[in-house]
């Protein structure tokens, strides 16, 4: 009766304490701390050609050798030596709408300056355009090539570096709206700009000098000028184009050529 009595003591002291375990609280198992999240890594270029240019465009006379052409990695968008129809002006082999699949991405976000696909379209157009934009380009005494013209009332300006080189991304592409054109008239050039308000007459160191103020109202109209601006690919178009191309200007003739790769952000 005893023994019976002292294993009923053990057992009931053996339940208490597993009870008590049971009901105490436990400490939360320590965590190590959290990683810190890495930073995307930069965009980097592969170094593939995945777009082809070469280009020829006399600036000072109507010539039937300028050209545009482009390949790339997208089908059927390519051209061979593109250039103005006699007949109808329009580009004979569509550059100016092809190109855009390389100029804009899939949201229509740019990859790469628009004043140089405008520029572009110069070499598929009749001399005529020239005349009406106002392109001119010249050398510096440092050996830079600079092209500016002003379409549609925005004045653009494309500037190599000294050796002739066209750098992509982030090259010296500028653009300033100076004007504006409505229902197919000549282009109104505000006054800031142009001694009597057209394209004729622009005033191109007026254009780039950031002294001159934007926001200004256009005479006749209410439109606005505005500031000296980059004319490089959007910040947030889903990729861009990378890397140099050639340009020269010999005898009045512009020539651009070589190859870029599309670097996806």
């Amino acid at each position: 009766m005893k023994k019976m009595t002292l294993l009923f003591s053990v057992a009931l002291i053996v339940m208490i304490a597993f009870t008590a375990v049971g009901c105490a609280k436990s400490e939360p198992a320590a965590q190590a701390p959290a990683a810190a999240v890495a930073a995307p890594a930069a965009p980097v270029s592969d170094g593939s050609q995945d777009l082809k240019i070469s280009y020829r465009l006399n600036v000072a006379e109507a010539d039937v050798e300028n050209y545009f052409s482009f390949t790339g990695n997208i089908r059927y968008m390519a051209v061979d030596k593109d250039h103005a129809d006699a007949t109808t002006g329009a580009s004979d082999q569509g550059s100016t709408h092809l190109f855009n699949a390389y100029l804009y991405d899939v949201e229509g976000k740019a990859t790469l300056s628009s004043g140089l696909r405008g520029l572009f379209l110069f070499g598929v157009t009749p001399y005529e355009q020239i005349l009406t934009d106002n392109l001119n380009a010249y050398k510096t005494s440092d050996g830079k090539v600079v092209v500016q013209y002003a379409h549609r009332g925005t004045a653009y300006r494309i500037t190599s570096d000294s050796n002739g080189k066209l750098q992509f991304p982030n090259g010296s592409f500028e653009m300033r709206p100076i004007g504006y054109i409505a229902s197919g008239a000549p282009q109104v050039i505000s006054k800031d700009f142009s001694a009597d308000g057209t394209s004729a007459t622009i005033d191109w160191e007026k254009v780039w000098d950031s002294s001159v103020a934007g926001g200004k109202v256009i005479e006749g109209s209410d439109k606005k000028t505005g500031n000296i601006m980059k004319n490089i690919a959007a910040a947030d178009a889903q990729y861009f184009f990378d890397g140099t191309l050639d340009m020269a200007l010999e005898n009045d003739v512009l020539t651009i050529g070589g190859a870029l790769t599309a670097v996806h952000r």
